[in-house]
């Protein structure tokens, strides 16, 4: 018989967190190629993705009148060939570099996206210089981009949030104003767009002293000045003529749209105003009242909406800058924020749900948020921005939204230092003021015959019903 055999078990001491360590938002290296580019150099040791963020200045504003969609269609059509490569050879070529390449439009302008490794960086910089110094525009691209956005429209319109959406900027800006309709445009303007539209608008738009570059990641190993110069740096145009920036116009009397979906089992939510944008000394005081107000999942509206009512498995109030403008001598801004809530309940519960929304509204407005809302706002939109920003392209995204909106290089550092200091009091003023509850436009999207009458019943402003 064997010896018994003792087990025998070392415990090693629990590991501890070490001391956290200081974090601010990078600040970048700004410069300019001799033929204007304006380039914002981020070196983000460890980042071996690299992030470029090109910033046009083509506005939506800038469509020619029956052609909007003309700024989607172009962006699109960008890396769809170039006088190197047709559009399958483009798209090769930047699959060899383990590249990927975006662009969109929006109010203020066109938006390039390109990420690539490290070590590939020349080359996709040359591929994107390319498609901005000359890009083909072929009949026959541009005939499928044009295609492919018609057959989006239909999708779009009936998912109930874009036609919120939709029906809310047409609500709360003037007909006349580019704001007032769909961003990537209509069927009727997307059918009249062809290469010569695309092309109209990219020679009297796109040029590089009028363009920024962002570039973050790590840039150690990358003779980064040579590989601008041997690309982005040939890129040519003209200088641009003044542009004037149109003010942004908004109606916000109190009313509300019934966007009529007959048998929809759900109502689609979406209440809003124009207010500060990101110019406005109000604004952190702003960002954080409402985060308190519909941020989370626990904030206000979510819990009474969702925990104390069960009408909704989410609401959530926010502000998305539209567009800005550098402020003019007198201190003003032709920019402007959208200030809205979103969210979606049952059909039945539609009158009571808007009922408890305005609520909390009024509830916010005579009592306050408390220090304890503005606490956790606080350590959560601070806290959480190491996270936020541990990649390139979030850190490269907020730099150009930093450009695009005519704000200094510093701004988000300094936005973060501005929420840490902001007071109970002062982010209960800032969201009472963003959200009046006398002055909000609310757009439904759901079954008219079923929530007209309940809704009419709330006296939150003139109701009015149109078609799905």
């Amino acid at each position: 018989m064997s010896d018994a055999v003792t087990a025998t078990m070392t415990f090693h001491p629990q590991p501890k967190g070490g001391a956290p360590k200081p974090w601010a938002f990078p600040a970048p290296e700004r410069g300019e190629l001799s033929n204007g580019l304006t380039v914002l150099r981020c070196h983000r040791p460890g980042q071996q993705v690299v992030a470029v963020e090109i910033n046009l200045d083509a506005p939506l504003d800038a469509e020619p009148a029956g052609l909007e969609g003309v700024a989607t269609i172009m962006a699109r059509a960008l890396s769809e060939g170039t006088d190197k490569h047709d559009a399958e050879e483009f798209a090769a070529e930047l699959e060899r570099c383990g590249a990927t390449l975006d662009a969109h439009a929006d109010h203020p302008g066109v938006r390039i996206s390109l990420e690539v490794p490290a070590s590939r960086l020349p080359k996709a910089l040359g591929l994107l210089a390319d498609a901005l110094r000359a890009p083909a525009f072929p009949d026959g691209e541009v005939e499928r981009l044009v295609r492919n956005r018609l057959d989006e429209i239909p999708h779009e319109l009936a998912n109930p949030a874009r036609r919120a959406s939709m029906a809310l900027s047409a609500e709360l800006f003037p007909a006349e104003s580019r704001m007032s309709r769909p961003r990537q445009g209509t069927q009727e303007t997307i059918e009249g767009i062809d290469a010569a539209a695309v092309r109209a608008f990219y020679e009297a738009h796109v040029r590089p002293s009028t363009a920024t570059a962002v570039i973050v990641g790590d840039l150690a190993g990358v003779d980064l000045d040579r590989a601008l110069a041997d690309t982005l740096g040939a890129w040519t145009g003209g200088a641009a003529a003044p542009r004037t920036v149109p003010p942004v116009i908004a109606d916000d009397t109190g009313r509300v749209v019934i966007v009529d979906r007959p048998g929809a089992v759900q109502t689609q939510l979406l209440i809003g105003r124009v207010g500060a944008d990101r110019h406005d000394r109000i604004w952190p005081a702003q960002v954080l009242g409402t985060y308190c107000l519909g941020g989370t999942l626990t904030s206000r509206l979510d819990r009474v909406l969702r925990e104390e009512k069960g009408y909704t498995y989410g609401v959530r109030a926010f502000g998305q800058v539209l567009r800005s403008a550098p402020p003019s001598p007198s201190g003003g801004s032709a920019g402007a924020a959208l200030l809205a809530i979103s969210g979606s309940v049952a059909t039945e519960v539609t009158g009571p749900a808007l009922e408890d929304l305005w609520k909390v509204l009024r509830t916010l407005k005579e009592e306050g948020l408390t220090d304890e809302e503005r606490d956790v706002a606080v350590q959560n939109l601070v806290g959480v921005a190491p996270l936020k920003y541990e990649t390139a392209a979030a850190v490269a995204g907020t730099l150009a939204d930093q450009v695009e909106q005519h704000l200094s290089d510093d701004f988000q550092a300094q936005l973060y230092a501005r929420l840490a200091e902001t007071g109970t009091v002062e982010a209960t003023a800032a969201v009472v003021s963003a959200f009046p509850a006398d002055r909000l436009v609310t757009v439904l999207v759901g079954d008219a015959s079923a929530i007209e009458e309940p809704v009419r019943a709330l006296g939150i402003g003139e109701v009015r019903v149109i078609s799905g």
